[in-house]
């Protein structure tokens, strides 16, 4: 009996950064906020994953990931997203935030997204927000 591979769903990440394109595509005309790129590149993320990139602090990966994330191109990128069931393109060619989507999917896969680290993430957040001169408080939104 032959080992046969089920077919599975690729999630399309365009379809959720429709936003985050438009942004990037109004940057060839106007000057827009990195704050709103950020927003809408997090939007993104809660869409598909219930996370976003706040929530994984760099120490949870390994020198080894941070070594491969460091050294991905956007060929790479593509192979690995779709292995793990994500496409990075869209009707334009390859998603300009190709590499924080690779971040997710690398987070994913070694289990990094959870309530305990989202939760520590914010923590260290705030207390770096905190230790700032004049900050006298942090306000947090979703």
């Amino acid at each position: 009996m032959s080992a046969t591979r089920l077919p599975f769903a690729v999630t399309r990440i365009a379809d959720f950064a429709r936003p985050l394109s438009r942004l990037h595509a109004l940057t060839r005309r106007v000057t827009v906020a990195d704050d709103d790129i950020d927003r809408a590149f997090n939007a993104a993320c809660l869409s598909v994953w219930g996370y976003t990139i706040d929530d994984v602090t760099d120490e949870l990966f390994s020198n080894t990931d941070h070594g491969w994330l460091d050294a991905l191109d956007e060929s790479t990128a593509r192979i690995f997203a779709a292995e793990h069931g994500y496409d990075l393109v869209d009707d334009n060619g390859m998603l300009t935030d190709w590499w924080g989507f690779c971040w997710m999917i690398l987070a994913e896969k070694r289990g990094l997204l959870t309530p305990d680290n989202r939760a520590a993430a914010r923590l260290a957040m705030e207390e770096k927000y905190l230790a700032a001169p004049n900050v006298i408080g942090v306000i947090v939104g979703r």
